[in-house]
Protein backbone atom coordinates (compact mmCIF):
# COMPACT_ATOMS: atom_id res chain seq x y z
CA UNK A 1 0.00 0.00 0.00
CA UNK A 2 1.39 3.41 -0.94
CA UNK A 3 2.12 5.92 1.78
CA UNK A 4 0.76 9.46 1.98
CA UNK A 5 4.16 10.82 0.94
CA UNK A 6 4.18 8.54 -2.13
CA UNK A 7 0.75 9.78 -3.21
CA UNK A 8 1.66 13.44 -2.77
CA UNK A 9 5.14 13.42 -4.34
CA UNK A 10 5.28 14.18 -8.06
CA UNK A 11 8.48 12.13 -8.22
CA UNK A 12 6.46 9.03 -7.39
CA UNK A 13 4.26 9.76 -10.40
CA UNK A 14 7.37 10.24 -12.54
CA UNK A 15 8.75 6.88 -11.43
CA UNK A 16 5.42 5.23 -12.20
CA UNK A 17 5.48 6.87 -15.64
CA UNK A 18 8.97 5.53 -16.31
CA UNK A 19 7.89 2.05 -15.22
CA UNK A 20 4.87 2.22 -17.53
CA UNK A 21 7.11 3.21 -20.43
CA UNK A 22 9.47 0.31 -19.73
CA UNK A 23 6.60 -2.20 -19.53
CA UNK A 24 4.98 -0.96 -22.71
CA UNK A 25 7.88 -2.10 -24.90
CA UNK A 26 8.82 -1.03 -28.37
CA UNK A 27 5.59 -2.09 -30.04
CA UNK A 28 3.19 0.14 -28.13
CA UNK A 29 2.54 3.84 -28.09
CA UNK A 30 4.68 5.83 -25.64
CA UNK A 31 3.40 8.61 -23.40
CA UNK A 32 3.91 11.71 -25.59
CA UNK A 33 5.91 14.05 -23.37
CA UNK A 34 9.09 14.44 -25.41
CA UNK A 35 7.56 13.11 -28.64
CA UNK A 36 5.11 15.95 -29.31
CA UNK A 37 6.44 18.14 -32.08
CA UNK A 38 4.21 21.19 -31.50
CA UNK A 39 1.88 22.92 -33.96
CA UNK A 40 1.95 22.05 -37.64
CA UNK A 41 3.07 24.43 -40.35
CA UNK A 42 0.87 27.50 -40.66
CA UNK A 43 -0.62 27.00 -37.19
CA UNK A 44 0.17 29.60 -34.51
CA UNK A 45 1.85 28.22 -31.39
CA UNK A 46 -0.36 28.17 -28.31
CA UNK A 47 2.41 28.27 -25.74
CA UNK A 48 3.92 31.66 -24.91
CA UNK A 49 7.66 32.07 -24.54
CA UNK A 50 7.50 32.74 -20.80
CA UNK A 51 5.01 33.23 -17.97
CA UNK A 52 3.97 36.86 -18.41
CA UNK A 53 1.55 36.71 -15.47
CA UNK A 54 4.41 35.73 -13.15
CA UNK A 55 6.45 38.69 -14.40
CA UNK A 56 3.60 41.16 -13.95
CA UNK A 57 2.79 39.89 -10.46
CA UNK A 58 6.43 40.30 -9.47
CA UNK A 59 6.64 43.81 -10.94
CA UNK A 60 3.42 44.77 -9.18
CA UNK A 61 4.77 43.66 -5.80
CA UNK A 62 8.06 45.49 -6.45
CA UNK A 63 6.21 48.70 -7.35
CA UNK A 64 4.03 48.48 -4.25
CA UNK A 65 7.11 47.83 -2.14
CA UNK A 66 8.86 50.91 -3.54
CA UNK A 67 5.87 53.12 -2.69
CA UNK A 68 5.40 51.65 0.78
CA UNK A 69 9.11 51.77 1.68
CA UNK A 70 9.07 55.50 0.90
CA UNK A 71 5.88 56.01 2.88
CA UNK A 72 7.22 54.05 5.87
CA UNK A 73 10.65 55.74 5.90
CA UNK A 74 9.88 59.36 4.92
CA UNK A 75 9.63 60.50 8.55
CA UNK A 76 12.71 58.63 9.84
CA UNK A 77 15.08 61.66 9.51
CA UNK A 78 13.06 63.34 12.28
CA UNK A 79 14.67 60.85 14.68
CA UNK A 80 18.17 61.64 16.04
CA UNK A 81 19.25 58.17 14.92
CA UNK A 82 18.61 59.07 11.25
CA UNK A 83 19.12 62.84 11.48
CA UNK A 84 21.93 62.84 8.89
CA UNK A 85 19.73 61.15 6.27
CA UNK A 86 17.40 62.91 3.86
CA UNK A 87 13.71 62.03 3.61
CA UNK A 88 14.39 60.19 0.33
CA UNK A 89 17.48 58.31 1.53
CA UNK A 90 15.79 54.92 1.91
CA UNK A 91 13.73 55.46 -1.24
CA UNK A 92 16.82 56.12 -3.36
CA UNK A 93 18.70 53.17 -1.85
CA UNK A 94 15.73 50.86 -2.41
CA UNK A 95 15.31 52.11 -6.00
CA UNK A 96 19.01 51.46 -6.65
CA UNK A 97 18.65 47.93 -5.23
CA UNK A 98 15.63 47.34 -7.49
CA UNK A 99 17.52 48.52 -10.57
CA UNK A 100 20.53 46.33 -9.71
CA UNK A 101 18.26 43.35 -9.02
CA UNK A 102 16.42 43.75 -12.33
CA UNK A 103 19.72 43.88 -14.26
CA UNK A 104 20.95 40.79 -12.39
CA UNK A 105 17.67 39.00 -13.16
CA UNK A 106 18.01 39.78 -16.88
CA UNK A 107 21.49 38.25 -16.84
CA UNK A 108 20.53 35.19 -14.77
CA UNK A 109 17.54 34.32 -16.94
CA UNK A 110 19.99 33.72 -19.83
CA UNK A 111 21.84 30.95 -17.92
CA UNK A 112 20.68 27.37 -18.70
CA UNK A 113 19.38 25.34 -15.78
CA UNK A 114 21.89 22.53 -16.36
CA UNK A 115 24.63 25.06 -15.61
CA UNK A 116 23.04 25.81 -12.23
CA UNK A 117 22.93 22.08 -11.54
CA UNK A 118 26.70 21.90 -12.01
CA UNK A 119 27.24 24.97 -9.85
CA UNK A 120 24.83 23.95 -7.05
CA UNK A 121 27.33 22.30 -4.62
CA UNK A 122 29.87 25.10 -5.11
CA UNK A 123 27.27 27.80 -4.58
CA UNK A 124 26.34 26.15 -1.30
CA UNK A 125 30.01 26.06 -0.24
CA UNK A 126 30.38 29.77 -1.12
CA UNK A 127 27.31 30.55 1.02
CA UNK A 128 28.85 28.68 3.97
CA UNK A 129 32.14 30.53 3.59
CA UNK A 130 30.38 33.90 3.51
CA UNK A 131 28.34 32.98 6.58
CA UNK A 132 31.60 32.19 8.38
CA UNK A 133 33.27 35.34 7.06
CA UNK A 134 30.52 37.58 8.42
CA UNK A 135 31.41 36.42 11.96
CA UNK A 136 35.02 37.59 11.66
CA UNK A 137 35.58 40.81 13.66
CA UNK A 138 36.39 43.73 11.41
CA UNK A 139 34.79 42.12 8.36
CA UNK A 140 31.18 41.48 9.29
CA UNK A 141 28.95 44.46 10.07
CA UNK A 142 26.81 44.45 13.20
CA UNK A 143 23.45 46.20 13.54
CA UNK A 144 21.26 46.15 16.69
CA UNK A 145 23.37 43.41 18.27
CA UNK A 146 23.35 41.10 15.24
CA UNK A 147 26.29 40.52 12.89
CA UNK A 148 24.69 39.54 9.57
CA UNK A 149 26.09 41.79 6.84
CA UNK A 150 29.19 42.18 4.69
CA UNK A 151 29.79 45.83 3.68
CA UNK A 152 30.36 46.01 -0.08
CA UNK A 153 30.30 49.76 -0.59
CA UNK A 154 27.22 50.03 -2.79
CA UNK A 155 25.20 47.84 -0.39
CA UNK A 156 25.47 45.67 2.69
CA UNK A 157 25.21 42.05 1.55
CA UNK A 158 23.50 39.50 3.79
CA UNK A 159 24.96 36.01 3.18
CA UNK A 160 21.89 34.31 4.67
CA UNK A 161 19.91 35.42 1.60
CA UNK A 162 22.40 33.63 -0.65
CA UNK A 163 22.23 30.62 1.68
CA UNK A 164 18.46 30.30 1.04
CA UNK A 165 19.02 29.98 -2.70
CA UNK A 166 22.11 27.85 -2.12
CA UNK A 167 20.13 25.41 0.02
CA UNK A 168 17.34 25.12 -2.58
CA UNK A 169 19.90 24.28 -5.27
CA UNK A 170 22.07 22.01 -3.14
CA UNK A 171 19.14 20.02 -1.72
CA UNK A 172 17.69 19.53 -5.22
CA UNK A 173 21.06 18.43 -6.57
CA UNK A 174 21.57 16.17 -3.56
CA UNK A 175 18.21 14.43 -4.03
CA UNK A 176 18.93 13.81 -7.73
CA UNK A 177 22.27 12.22 -6.84
CA UNK A 178 20.74 10.16 -3.99
CA UNK A 179 17.59 9.08 -5.84
CA UNK A 180 18.54 5.40 -5.77
CA UNK A 181 19.12 5.31 -2.00
CA UNK A 182 16.39 7.69 -0.82
CA UNK A 183 14.82 4.93 1.31
CA UNK A 184 17.98 4.50 3.41
CA UNK A 185 18.37 6.98 6.27
CA UNK A 186 22.14 7.12 6.64
CA UNK A 187 22.75 7.41 2.91
CA UNK A 188 19.87 9.74 2.02
CA UNK A 189 19.06 11.92 5.05
CA UNK A 190 22.07 11.93 7.34
CA UNK A 191 24.47 13.91 5.06
CA UNK A 192 21.79 16.57 4.47
CA UNK A 193 21.19 16.76 8.23
CA UNK A 194 24.90 17.44 8.77
CA UNK A 195 24.89 20.21 6.14
CA UNK A 196 21.80 21.77 7.74
CA UNK A 197 23.41 21.56 11.19
CA UNK A 198 26.54 23.40 9.97
CA UNK A 199 24.54 26.19 8.35
CA UNK A 200 22.35 26.35 11.46
CA UNK A 201 25.31 26.83 13.78
CA UNK A 202 26.65 29.65 11.60
CA UNK A 203 23.27 31.40 11.45
CA UNK A 204 22.60 31.06 15.16
CA UNK A 205 26.02 32.59 15.88
CA UNK A 206 24.98 35.82 14.10
CA UNK A 207 22.20 35.34 15.48
CA UNK A 208 19.59 34.88 12.72
CA UNK A 209 17.14 32.21 13.79
CA UNK A 210 14.52 33.48 11.32
CA UNK A 211 16.74 32.71 8.32
CA UNK A 212 17.57 29.30 9.79
CA UNK A 213 13.84 28.50 10.07
CA UNK A 214 13.32 29.36 6.38
CA UNK A 215 16.37 27.36 5.25
CA UNK A 216 15.28 24.37 7.35
CA UNK A 217 11.81 24.55 5.75
CA UNK A 218 13.39 24.57 2.28
CA UNK A 219 15.62 21.58 3.06
CA UNK A 220 12.84 19.49 4.62
CA UNK A 221 10.41 20.43 1.87
CA UNK A 222 12.77 19.28 -0.88
CA UNK A 223 13.48 16.04 1.01
CA UNK A 224 9.74 15.37 1.18
CA UNK A 225 9.07 16.31 -2.45
CA UNK A 226 12.10 14.27 -3.50
CA UNK A 227 10.43 11.12 -2.20
CA UNK A 228 12.31 10.43 1.03
CA UNK A 229 10.61 7.72 3.09
CA UNK A 230 7.70 9.22 5.04
CA UNK A 231 8.79 7.80 8.40
CA UNK A 232 12.30 9.19 7.98
CA UNK A 233 10.87 12.56 6.97
CA UNK A 234 8.64 12.82 10.02
CA UNK A 235 11.52 11.65 12.22
CA UNK A 236 13.73 14.40 10.77
CA UNK A 237 10.94 16.95 11.26
CA UNK A 238 10.48 15.87 14.89
CA UNK A 239 14.21 16.11 15.60
CA UNK A 240 14.37 19.59 14.06
CA UNK A 241 11.31 20.72 16.02
CA UNK A 242 12.89 19.43 19.22
CA UNK A 243 16.09 21.31 18.38
CA UNK A 244 14.15 24.57 17.96
CA UNK A 245 12.36 23.96 21.26
CA UNK A 246 15.70 23.36 23.00
CA UNK A 247 17.15 26.59 21.53
CA UNK A 248 14.20 28.55 22.91
CA UNK A 249 14.31 26.84 26.31
CA UNK A 250 18.07 27.35 26.73
CA UNK A 251 18.10 30.98 25.58
CA UNK A 252 16.61 33.55 28.02
CA UNK A 253 16.36 36.08 25.15
CA UNK A 254 14.30 33.75 22.94
CA UNK A 255 12.25 32.46 25.87
CA UNK A 256 11.32 36.01 26.85
CA UNK A 257 10.33 36.76 23.26
CA UNK A 258 7.96 33.75 23.24
CA UNK A 259 6.39 34.88 26.54
CA UNK A 260 5.96 38.38 25.14
CA UNK A 261 4.29 36.92 22.05
CA UNK A 262 1.79 35.04 24.21
CA UNK A 263 0.74 38.22 26.05
CA UNK A 264 2.24 41.33 24.42
CA UNK A 265 -0.07 43.68 26.36
CA UNK A 266 1.35 42.54 29.72
CA UNK A 267 2.99 45.63 31.32
CA UNK A 268 6.13 43.53 31.79
CA UNK A 269 6.52 43.11 28.03
CA UNK A 270 4.53 46.00 26.49
CA UNK A 271 7.53 48.35 26.57
CA UNK A 272 10.11 45.63 25.92
CA UNK A 273 9.89 42.42 23.91
CA UNK A 274 6.21 42.99 23.12
CA UNK A 275 6.62 46.61 22.00
CA UNK A 276 6.92 45.86 18.27
CA UNK A 277 3.97 43.49 18.27
CA UNK A 278 1.64 45.80 20.18
CA UNK A 279 2.32 48.72 17.84
CA UNK A 280 1.97 46.46 14.80
CA UNK A 281 -1.48 45.42 16.03
CA UNK A 282 -2.39 49.05 16.72
CA UNK A 283 -1.36 50.00 13.18
CA UNK A 284 -3.41 47.22 11.60
CA UNK A 285 -6.36 48.02 13.83
CA UNK A 286 -6.28 51.68 12.78
CA UNK A 287 -6.41 50.65 9.13
CA UNK A 288 -9.84 49.01 9.47
CA UNK A 289 -11.34 48.10 6.07
CA UNK A 290 -10.06 50.73 3.62
CA UNK A 291 -7.14 52.25 5.57
CA UNK A 292 -6.14 55.75 6.60
CA UNK A 293 -4.90 56.57 3.09
CA UNK A 294 -1.42 56.46 1.59
CA UNK A 295 0.92 58.39 3.88
CA UNK A 296 -1.63 58.52 6.69
CA UNK A 297 0.11 56.12 9.08
CA UNK A 298 0.71 57.35 12.63
CA UNK A 299 2.59 54.29 13.85
CA UNK A 300 5.42 54.85 11.36
CA UNK A 301 6.19 58.14 13.15
CA UNK A 302 8.77 56.49 15.44
CA UNK A 303 6.25 54.30 17.28
CA UNK A 304 6.70 51.16 15.19
CA UNK A 305 10.36 50.08 14.96
CA UNK A 306 11.64 48.75 11.63
CA UNK A 307 8.51 50.00 9.84
CA UNK A 308 10.23 49.90 6.44
CA UNK A 309 11.68 46.39 6.87
CA UNK A 310 10.21 43.72 9.17
CA UNK A 311 6.92 45.52 9.85
CA UNK A 312 6.14 46.97 6.43
CA UNK A 313 2.98 44.83 6.34
CA UNK A 314 1.66 46.69 9.39
CA UNK A 315 2.13 50.03 7.60
CA UNK A 316 0.32 48.58 4.56
CA UNK A 317 -2.51 47.56 6.88
CA UNK A 318 -2.72 51.00 8.47
CA UNK A 319 -2.60 52.99 5.24
CA UNK A 320 -4.37 50.64 2.80
CA UNK A 321 -6.50 48.72 5.28
CA UNK A 322 -7.88 45.22 4.97
CA UNK A 323 -8.22 45.69 1.21
CA UNK A 324 -4.51 46.39 0.78
CA UNK A 325 -3.43 43.53 3.03
CA UNK A 326 -5.79 41.12 1.29
CA UNK A 327 -4.37 42.08 -2.11
CA UNK A 328 -0.82 41.42 -0.89
CA UNK A 329 -1.80 38.07 0.63
CA UNK A 330 -3.59 36.98 -2.55
CA UNK A 331 -0.61 38.08 -4.67
CA UNK A 332 1.81 36.00 -2.60
CA UNK A 333 -0.54 33.03 -2.62
CA UNK A 334 -0.82 33.19 -6.41
CA UNK A 335 2.93 33.71 -6.84
CA UNK A 336 3.81 30.74 -4.62
CA UNK A 337 1.24 28.52 -6.31
CA UNK A 338 2.51 29.48 -9.76
CA UNK A 339 6.10 28.70 -8.76
CA UNK A 340 5.00 25.24 -7.59
CA UNK A 341 3.11 24.63 -10.85
CA UNK A 342 6.28 25.44 -12.83
CA UNK A 343 8.27 23.08 -10.62
CA UNK A 344 5.80 20.24 -11.10
CA UNK A 345 5.82 20.78 -14.86
CA UNK A 346 9.60 20.40 -14.81
CA UNK A 347 9.37 17.13 -12.84
CA UNK A 348 6.78 15.72 -15.27
CA UNK A 349 9.14 16.63 -18.12
CA UNK A 350 11.82 14.48 -16.43
CA UNK A 351 13.80 17.52 -15.23
CA UNK A 352 14.01 16.51 -11.57
CA UNK A 353 16.69 18.96 -10.44
CA UNK A 354 14.89 21.94 -11.99
CA UNK A 355 11.56 20.87 -10.53
CA UNK A 356 12.84 20.35 -6.98
CA UNK A 357 14.88 23.55 -7.04
CA UNK A 358 11.91 25.64 -8.18
CA UNK A 359 9.63 24.09 -5.57
CA UNK A 360 12.29 24.83 -2.95
CA UNK A 361 12.22 28.48 -4.07
CA UNK A 362 8.44 28.37 -3.75
CA UNK A 363 8.77 27.11 -0.17
CA UNK A 364 11.25 29.94 0.51
CA UNK A 365 8.95 32.69 -0.81
CA UNK A 366 5.73 31.26 0.57
CA UNK A 367 7.22 30.31 3.94
CA UNK A 368 9.00 33.61 4.53
CA UNK A 369 5.96 35.65 3.46
CA UNK A 370 3.75 33.57 5.75
CA UNK A 371 6.09 34.03 8.71
CA UNK A 372 6.41 37.80 8.15
CA UNK A 373 2.65 38.24 7.85
CA UNK A 374 2.08 36.03 10.88
CA UNK A 375 4.50 38.15 12.93
CA UNK A 376 2.79 41.38 11.87
CA UNK A 377 -0.63 39.96 12.74
CA UNK A 378 0.49 38.56 16.09
CA UNK A 379 0.01 34.94 15.01
CA UNK A 380 3.73 34.07 15.25
CA UNK A 381 6.59 35.19 17.53
CA UNK A 382 8.67 38.13 16.34
CA UNK A 383 11.38 37.18 13.84
CA UNK A 384 13.86 39.28 11.90
CA UNK A 385 12.42 38.31 8.52
CA UNK A 386 11.50 40.78 5.81
CA UNK A 387 8.58 40.51 3.39
CA UNK A 388 9.98 39.21 0.07
CA UNK A 389 9.94 41.70 -2.83
CA UNK A 390 8.42 44.47 -0.69
CA UNK A 391 10.56 45.25 2.37
CA UNK A 392 13.61 47.50 2.27
CA UNK A 393 16.86 45.57 1.92
CA UNK A 394 19.30 45.47 -0.96
CA UNK A 395 20.64 41.92 -0.70
CA UNK A 396 17.17 40.47 -0.05
CA UNK A 397 15.70 42.14 -3.14
CA UNK A 398 18.72 41.09 -5.21
CA UNK A 399 18.48 37.41 -4.24
CA UNK A 400 14.67 37.41 -4.56
CA UNK A 401 14.94 38.62 -8.14
CA UNK A 402 17.75 36.19 -9.00
CA UNK A 403 15.66 33.31 -7.62
CA UNK A 404 12.60 34.37 -9.63
CA UNK A 405 14.76 34.74 -12.75
CA UNK A 406 15.84 31.11 -12.30
CA UNK A 407 12.19 30.10 -11.94
CA UNK A 408 11.39 31.99 -15.14
CA UNK A 409 14.29 30.25 -16.92
CA UNK A 410 12.91 26.86 -15.86
CA UNK A 411 9.50 27.90 -17.18
CA UNK A 412 11.02 29.00 -20.51
CA UNK A 413 12.80 25.65 -20.89
CA UNK A 414 9.61 23.77 -19.93
CA UNK A 415 7.73 25.57 -22.70
CA UNK A 416 10.49 24.84 -25.20
CA UNK A 417 10.22 21.14 -24.40
CA UNK A 418 6.43 21.19 -24.66
CA UNK A 419 6.75 22.75 -28.11
CA UNK A 420 8.95 19.84 -29.14
CA UNK A 421 12.28 21.67 -28.89
CA UNK A 422 15.24 21.24 -26.58
CA UNK A 423 15.85 22.99 -23.27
Amino acid sequence: MSTLADRLNPLSWLQALRAARADAGAGTERVPIHDWQGPTAGQAPRIAGFDTALVWCTLGLLALGLVMVYSASVALPDSPKYARYSSTFFLSRHAFALALACVAALVVVQIPVNQWERWAPWLFVVALLLLALVLVPGIGKGVNGARRWLPLGVMNFQPSELAKLGMAMYAASYMVRKMEVKERFFQAVWPMAVALAVIGLLLLAEPDMGAFVVIALVALGILFLGGVNGRMFFLSFTVLLAAFAAMIALSPFRRERILAFLDPWDPVYAKGKGYQLTHSLIAIGRGEFSGQGLGGSIEKLHYLPEAHTDFLMAVIGEELGFIGMACVIVAFFWLTRRIFVIGRQAVVLDRVFAGLMVQGIGIWFGGQALINMGVNLGALPTKGLTLPLLSYGGSAILMNMIALAIVLRVDIENRQLMRGGRA
